[in-house]
């Protein structure tokens, strides 16, 4: 930047770098997306066009910026975890959170017509973003345990909610009032007893959220084998080699990274267990 008797204006920038060594979780939320929904007549309780939508965006962002291990997405949300140890735009709040946000709302706008092909878009969406700090592995966990706690009962409310409305009969007034008050098994009782729904067998994907994790996959040259991932459901076509041998030495196993698509528990041991990568330093 050429410098200029305006350039003292400078110095009323201030540093917002965020605390070293603790895990970084970007949250990224729909601004207005209840009008969004209406305006563009979303699926309810569930479109599953609108729901592969952002998991296009988060998958975009992830493939873009390397040192992002996990992602988990519900509904208009999605949260993005760092890699701990990650010096992103020299760790700067305000860089990290406008440019992944801008981001994702560009690769939402972009691959919108692939999935709403008859649903031009008929204003700007857009998304808000924070960046929250965590001081433990644990604590991580518990985030993500609460974001996937949250999507089951706001899915099993919203499934039996419009199952009132759409075929009970009922006002969306007259809905929340049958619900109020309830508890989960009496949500469950009211889809199996009136609608014939067991809410357990819709699709996970509803009930559990979208999980998208960066998995290396090593493949031996020799015999063309691959120790594919546990639980791998939606592979990424984009991958990226990271250990290419030489002329002149022996073959070596090579390591791909893939951004993996799931939809699974995240919330007890097993997930963790086989992904020890995701919250290492």
């Amino acid at each position: 930047m050429a410098g200029s008797k305006f350039a003292y204006v400078r110095n009323f920038e201030l540093p917002d770098p965020l605390l070293p060594e603790t895990f970084m979780v970007l949250r990224i939320d729909g601004h207005a997306f209840h009008r969004l929904s209406e305006e563009h007549s979303f699926a309810k309780p569930n479109d599953e066009r609108a729901l592969q939508l952002m998991d296009d965006a988060a998958r975009d962002v992830m493939n873009e910026f390397k040192d992002i291990m996990l992602a988990f997405g519900e509904s208009d949300e999605y949260s993005f975890l760092f890699r701990k140890s990650t010096t992103l735009y020299n760790r700067r709040e305000s860089k990290i959170l406008s440019t992944i946000t801008s981001f994702f709302t560009s690769s939402y706008v972009f691959n919108w017509p692939k999935y709403m092909p008859d649903t031009p878009l008929k204003y700007c969406p857009s998304f808000d973003g924070r960046i929250v700090l965590y001081p433990s592995a644990k604590v991580v966990r518990d985030y993500f345990s609460w974001r996937q706690a949250d999507t089951h009962i706001n899915n099993l409310y919203n499934t039996v909610f419009w199952s009132l409305v759409l075929n009970g009969g009922q006002t969306t007034t007259e809905a929340h009032a049958t619900l109020r008050g309830t508890v989960s098994a009496t949500k469950h009782e009211i889809l199996h007893s009136r609608f014939g729904i067991n809410y357990n067998e819709l699709p996970a994907k509803f009930r559990k959220g979208s999980v998208l994790v960066r998995t290396e996959i090593t493949k031996d040259p020799e015999e063309g084998r691959t120790d594919d991932p546990v639980c791998v459901s939606s592979p990424d076509p984009v991958s990226k080699e990271t250990a290419k041998p030489s002329k002149t030495e022996k073959k070596k196993a090579r390591v791909r990274t893939s951004v993996e698509l799931l939809h699974c528990d995240i919330i007890g041991e097993e997930f963790w267990a086989v992904r020890p990568n995701i919250l290492a330093d």
